[in-house]
């Protein structure tokens, strides 16, 4: 059964064989407003062929890829090499690392244009993330639900509406046993970017 979740600021998801805290105005309204458009604007966004069951076609969202160092990150295919951390980039960072003692080096960049964009089903389980990696997920714009499901507990689904400003953490086995997505939506919706903050070991 799928549960509908809205959680209160600074709360921790009770999930089982994982650990998820939910920090929904991590940034105000005002911050959240300049991130999105200083992002929006100076981001060199890209879009990815990606192939899938022996189809290649363009990712349905845009993305981008910045570090503190110069190591790449590879992920269904793609190989995304980071530029540098913008002043914005570094702000976000530094006010993540109050509320999480995980060491970040890179951040993914999505870009929803609209409801139409997506992410599949996936973990952020990739070898150069080591083993139960820390993700710290920020969103800037429209609000979009993020689905959850366990992999072996048919009847462990939840979804969380992450909301502009918002800082989701996932820790513990988060990556090792659930999968999570951001699915397409028939419901009009204005761009949404979001930042994953991950250690690129």
């Amino acid at each position: 059964m799928q549960h509908l979740y809205f959680p209160s600021d600074g709360s921790t998801i009770d999930l089982p064989d994982a650990r998820l805290r939910y920090f929904k105005d991590f940034f105000d309204v005002s911050e959240a407003s300049h991130y999105f458009t200083q992002l929006f604007n100076k981001i060199p966004w890209q879009q990815d062929p990606i192939t899938v069951f022996g189809k290649t076609y363009d990712q349905p969202r845009l993305t981008a890829l910045h570090a503190i160092n110069t190591k790449p990150y590879s992920y269904s295919g793609i190989t995304m090499h980071p530029h540098k951390m913008t002043v914005e980039l570094t702000e976000i960072y530094n006010r993540v690392a109050d509320v999480t003692s995980a060491k970040f080096t890179s951040v993914l960049l999505n870009l929803y244009r609209d409801g139409r964009d997506s992410n599949g089903w996936h973990a952020d389980n990739e070898k150069e993330l080591g083993q139960s990696p820390v993700i710290a997920s920020v969103s800037f714009g429209a609000p979009r639900f993020f689905h959850l499901k366990h992999r072996t507990i048919k009847e462990a689904r939840l979804k969380v509406l992450l909301e502009s400003g918002s800082l989701l953490l996932m820790e513990g086995n988060t990556q090792e046993k659930w999968l999570h997505q951001i699915p397409k939506t028939a419901k009009p919706s204005a761009p949404r970017i979001n930042l994953t903050f991950r250690e690129i070991i």
